[in-house]
């Protein structure tokens, strides 16, 4: 069986959307929705027709285009269950531990609340993707706007339990700014100074950041590092909890 085929867009400012597609099914789920311009966009660049939708959280950036994609292409419509918010739409309402086929292939559904508390992320290990919504971001995290700190620790800890080589799917192209605020928290860090110094690069040529790599993120992101000794001793923490770390880490961030 070959290998799902991926084609990430953008939409908006900074977010990302993703087609994933089977050759030999002919299926094709869009990942969110926020933007139904910019998904027809990439369904006709690529030649694909899509048949299933995954929605990560309520947010509008996610679920702006749902309506109208729907209603266009007939497409089953897969998110979470209305914890926060109802999401109009949704044909199959699953939550953590459930998983469905989509060609062929079980999809894993991780339930990652702290940003939404309707927050789900999907993960295909014979794929080795992750799609992390706005729970995981390239050197970065979402900010915990419904949720408790504990809540996003707690999700960020089921993805750190992914394999390394677990390729990570966000939906927003943050990493330059996460990437200035980490060397901030974890200034000794080369790996991350290295990573810092070519995602200025990368992005001064409007080359994407995303996807990542869930071992690089083990090694530079510092809202997955509170166990780091060096981490620890920069903030002066060095026998708080794991969560309570994170949780000063995500309060600098949004200060920063």
């Amino acid at each position: 069986m070959a290998r799902l085929e991926i084609f990430q867009f953008p939409y908006n400012a900074d977010n990302y959307g993703v087609l994933i597609h089977c050759n030999d099914s002919g299926a094709t789920a869009c990942i969110d929705a926020g933007d139904a311009a910019a998904t027809e966009a990439a369904l006709a660049q690529t030649g694909w027709s899509l048949t299933h939708i995954f929605i990560t959280h309520h947010h509008a950036d996610h679920t702006a285009g749902l309506a109208a994609l729907k209603a266009t292409h007939n497409a089953h419509v897969i998110g979470p269950p209305p914890r926060s918010a109802a999401i109009s739409g949704i044909d199959s309402a699953l939550w953590d531990g459930d998983s469905f086929d989509f060609a062929n292939r079980q999809v894993h559904v991780m339930a990652t609340p702290g940003h939404t508390t309707d927050m789900i992320n999907f993960y295909l290990p014979e794929e080795k993707i992750v799609f992390t919504g706005d729970t995981l971001f390239a050197l970065g995290c979402g900010r915990v706007f419904e949720g408790s700190f504990d809540m996003m620790w707690e999700s960020l800890e089921k993805l750190l339990s992914l394999p390394d080589d677990t390729v990570i799917y966000c939906s927003h192209e943050y990493t330059k700014a996460n990437a200035d605020f980490a060397v901030t928290i974890d200034p000794e860090n080369d790996a991350l100074n290295k990573r810092h110094a070519q995602i200025i690069k990368q992005r001064a040529n409007n080359i994407a950041t995303v996807p990542t790599i869930m071992s690089v993120e083990k090694a530079t992101n510092p809202f997955l590092r509170p166990d780091d000794a060096s981490i620890r001793a920069h903030l002066g923490m060095e026998d708080a909890r794991n969560a309570d770390v994170f949780a000063e880490i995500r309060r600098r961030k949004d200060a920063f």
